[in-house]
């Protein structure tokens, strides 16, 4: 029986790992070979590790450091941050990573998507939609370059895109919960998940183990991803890095019919 996943997002600035809120500034909270040793010991699903920077400042993805995470992990690995070629993806899967996130990539040139499909196969190509509201009505839009560039893209729209030219997944990541802890945007989940097929996970807002539960009530088996909720504990956010124990993960599943 296929199962939800419950994913920690970790996110990398200067070969560090942050903590944003809504995609600015970020919180230091760790060392990212040292969150994936404690990841590991704690059996986690998978995990997603997002080179942040990279794209905005137009550099290749960090090679050693994604192979260094590869060797560390016994756990299913994605990675992202600048990814843009072919050759880069192929690079990265030799490595030991299992997929490989694009963003910036994929929305200039969605048929990018078709290629790197073919290339290392569908189940290995993520496409990470990051959504924010703009304008006076709050309508949501695709952005690139940590929330700084608009391109007046439905999120829905570029979603079903992504799917026709081949991704394995879509991850929905939400700016405007990006670190606030105040939920999931589950009006923007129902869109999409009425409009694809594919896999999904979504990022931004979890707050607590209910809303994970809550998630998988809602949408059955799909991708329930933190940042925050991983990284932090307490209402003064201590940084701690922590998982569901087994019998915790095992509730957080019956509570969402599993």
């Amino acid at each position: 029986m296929l199962r939800p996943r419950i994913i920690p997002c970790l996110l990398i600035r200067n070969k560090g790992l942050v903590k944003t809120e809504k995609f600015k500034e970020g919180k230091y909270v760790g060392d990212p070979l040292n969150a994936v040793k404690i990841f590991n010991e704690k059996e986690v699903d998978e995990l997603m590790v997002l080179d942040i920077d990279a794209s905005v400042e137009q550099r290749e993805p960090d090679f050693e450091l994604i192979r260094m995470l590869a060797m560390e992990s016994r756990m299913p690995l994605c990675y992202g941050g600048g990814v843009r070629t072919i050759e880069q993806v192929k690079r990265i899967i030799s490595l030991g990573i299992e997929k490989v996130a694009i963003s910036s990539a994929a929305v200039e040139n969605p048929e990018i998507i078709q290629s790197m499909a073919h290339a290392v196969g569908s189940q290995s190509i993520v496409v990470v939609i990051d959504v924010k509201a703009k304008g006076l009505f709050g309508k949501q839009e695709v952005v690139t370059l940590n929330g700084k560039k608009s391109h007046g893209l439905s999120p829905v729209e570029f979603a079903k895109k992504c799917q026709d030219f081949g991704a394995g997944e879509i991850v929905i990541n939400s700016v405007d919960r990006d670190g606030m802890m105040s939920g999931y945007d589950i009006k923007l989940i129902k869109e999409m998940r009425k409009q694809l097929t594919l896999p999904m996970t979504v990022i931004g807002g979890a707050a607590s183990l209910d809303d994970l539960s809550n998630l998988m009530k809602e949408f059955g088996v799909i991708g329930a991803a933190a940042g925050s909720l991983f990284v932090f504990k307490g209402k003064y956010k201590a940084v701690l890095i922590n998982y569901p124990n087994k019998e915790e993960k095992k509730e957080v599943l019956r509570m969402g019919n599993f």
